[in-house]
């Protein structure tokens, strides 16, 4: 069985989104997103597909051998997206005339290296991940909850792994069915809260927003670790039990405070030095 991990790199400030290939030991990376790197064209997509076009007219091999891969979408959801190996995506480059051609040369060589570094010392990784996280602007406090939620999910996936779920709909489905019983918005609602639209929901949480969302997702690990369900109705029941857990204590947090938890926040406001005053109370999310 083929072992392939999803996995967002940064090429400065610009997500792209990429498959490690554990067998082949290559990264696959999204078409999509490089054309966007190199380009900074409002529509990437269409950019792609006329340039596709092309290619296929002048018999590019490039075009034709172009593979596909289910890919994360701004949604949640997975989607069958077109991807190119590292030898691919420096043909394709000779494609594109961008003046970002030779950083981006470099940066794919170093995200090569460092994946194969990772793979023999794990905890490369984790300073890795620190390292971006810093140099996007948050600080040492949020990132160090970011990179434990980051733990928890993976724990709660190999649940769900565990228990038959389907990393691509089924995982979507759960995920909106825990953040809607805990905040009472799906991801959908949860990133219009926050005037989000391809951005990561959980980089643009709060530090009590992070702890209310692994408060749901590890009860819902131990209570699935304990009653062994198999097949999707199964875990959605013990991913819903889980986040009510997290639900009693955001009531409880809201109480006590006067706030609401689920704030709007996002990104560019938590990585201000002085955050703007608390959003003010009133119109909780029951």
């Amino acid at each position: 069985m083929n072992k392939l991990q999803n996995k967002v790199q940064i090429f400065n400030e610009t997500q792209v989104r990429s498959i490690w290939d554990a067998n082949a030991e290559k990264w696959w990376f999204s078409v999509v997103d490089i054309v966007d790197v190199l380009t900074e064209s409002p529509n990437p997509r269409k950019y792609w597909s006329v340039l596709k076009t092309r290619l296929k007219q002048e018999g590019s091999e490039l075009a034709t051998n172009c593979s596909q891969l289910k890919m994360e979408a701004s949604d949640g959801k997975f989607y069958m997206s077109d991807v190119m190996d590292t030898e691919q995506i420096l043909r394709l480059i000779q494609s594109i005339p961008s003046k970002k051609a030779e950083p981006f040369k470099r940066w794919l060589a170093k995200v090569g290296s460092e994946r194969i570094d990772e793979t023999i010392d794990p905890e490369q990784s984790i300073t890795r991940a620190m390292d971006n996280y810093r140099r996007l602007g948050y600080d040492d406090g949020w990132i160090l909850q970011r990179l434990k939620s980051i733990e928890i999910r993976k724990e709660l996936t190999d649940e769900w792994d565990r228990s038959g779920v389907s990393k691509e709909g089924e995982y979507a489905a759960l995920t909106d069915l825990m953040l809607k019983t805990w905040s009472g918005m799906t991801t959908r609602e949860y990133k219009r809260h926050k005037d989000l639209k391809k951005e990561n929901l959980r980089d643009n949480m709060t530090n009590a927003e992070l702890v209310l969302n692994m408060l749901a997702e590890v009860t819902a690990t131990n209570i699935s670790s304990v009653r062994k369900p198999e097949g999707f109705a199964a875990s959605a029941n013990i991913a819903k039990e889980g986040a009510e857990t997290a639900k009693v204590a955001r009531i409880k947090m809201e109480k006590s405070t006067g706030m609401p938890a689920t704030s709007r926040l996002n990104a560019k406001d938590l990585r201000r030095k002085n955050l703007p005053p608390p959003e003010t109370p009133g119109n909780f999310l029951e």
